[in-house]
């Protein structure tokens, strides 16, 4: 028997969502739409800019025009409480001279508790099968455990329904981090993920979008 497909309602709306630098657009006017148990590229020029918009659609940085939106009803809430921002560079990449246990350590504390028990992080990572990693400088990881380690560690926290991966291209072709983020929007929780990129990959299938694919904002919009 053939399943049908379950309709993929839009979780996160970007309109008009633009950031104004000191020397110009940062974020250029950008719409963009996505949804659970799916994965958004979208491909911009510029660390910076990809960054800024990263803060954005995460709700970590407030928009100079236009508005980020996380739900379905007639007032969408801001995404910030339900989202994780993953590896940004200059922002929340690992640091260098960290062990694997102790940056465990350093997230799993930032759960609220409010939102139950808060791991242990030596049985956090026996649990989650990063315990062979544990006494690894965050440095030497390869590309596919980094972000294997921490989408899980953003996944510890059950308010999170949204990730917004910043460059995670930026570690290599090789990495596997695009089938991997498949698999967690694809996975029983239906994530909602949104990867911010250089560039699309050939073959890319998937939904889509540009940074600055939105019009340009207006006196009413940046008032």
């Amino acid at each position: 028997m053939v399943g049908v497909a379950k309709e993929r309602t839009p979780v996160l709306n970007a309109r008009s969502l633009h950031f104004a630098g000191r020397h110009g657009d940062l974020v250029p006017p950008t719409d963009l739409e996505a949804a659970g148990g799916e994965v958004l590229l979208v491909a911009g020029d510029g660390q910076e800019s990809r960054t800024a918009l990263s803060l954005l659609l995460s709700g970590r940085m407030k928009p100079t025009s236009g508005s980020a939106g996380w739900g379905n009803g007639p007032q969408p809430r801001g995404p910030r409480r339900h989202s994780a921002l993953i590896d940004s560079p200059a922002v929340n990449a690992p640091e260098r001279h960290l062990r694997v246990r102790d940056l465990a350590a350093e997230d799993l504390s930032l759960i609220p508790a409010g939102s139950g028990r808060r791991p242990r992080p030596g049985a956090w990572l026996k649990d989650a099968g990063f315990a062979g990693l544990a006494n690894s400088w965050t440095d030497e990881l390869d590309g596919g455990d980094r972000f294997r380690l921490l989408t899980a560690l953003a996944l510890a926290d059950p308010r999170v329904d949204l990730l917004v991966l910043d460059s995670p291209d930026r570690h290599g072709a090789g990495t596997g981090w695009l089938a991997q983020a498949r698999d967690l929007a694809a996975a029983e929780r239906a994530l909602c993920v949104v990867a911010v990129v250089a560039s699309i990959p050939a073959g890319w299938d998937g939904p889509s979008a540009r940074l600055g694919n939105g019009p340009a904002p207006t006196e009413e919009m940046t008032a």
